[in-house]
């Protein structure tokens, strides 16, 4: 088993920046990949940056040139630097550690933590 614990949610007003954290514990050897998901309300779950083992990273299209994805494999930590915020960018960010498909039916999940941009 692995086990994801998140930090850095919070409130920001929009063109702010917060920066997520994900340490990740346990079985970490079997992890490859790792990224950040998000879900607000109503609406489903997407990826939102993803990053593996070798430092390879895609990024949503609704992030690129606005978030940054990063990883510490002495540390077991993955990053999600925020820049720019919008209202649109506010969910619940979730992070995803997998050694197969991230998101998949056998990777881990964190807790969740709260992203809120807003006036």
């Amino acid at each position: 088993q692995v086990q994801l614990v998140e930090s850095g949610g919070g409130l920001v007003q929009p063109g702010g920046s917060l920066r997520l954290s994900c340490a990740a514990s346990g079985r970490i050897f079997s992890i490859d990949a790792m990224g950040w998901y998000r879900q607000a309300p109503g609406k489903q779950r997407e990826l939102v940056a993803a990053i593996t083992s070798g430092g390879s990273t895609n990024y949503a299209d609704s992030v690129k040139g606005r978030f940054t994805i990063s990883r510490d494999n002495a540390k077991n930590t993955v990053y999600l630097q925020m820049n720019s915020l919008k209202p649109e960018d506010t969910a619940v960010y979730y992070c995803n550690a997998a050694n197969g498909v991230l998101g998949g039916s056998d990777s881990y999940w964190g807790q969740g933590t709260q992203v809120t941009v807003s006036s």
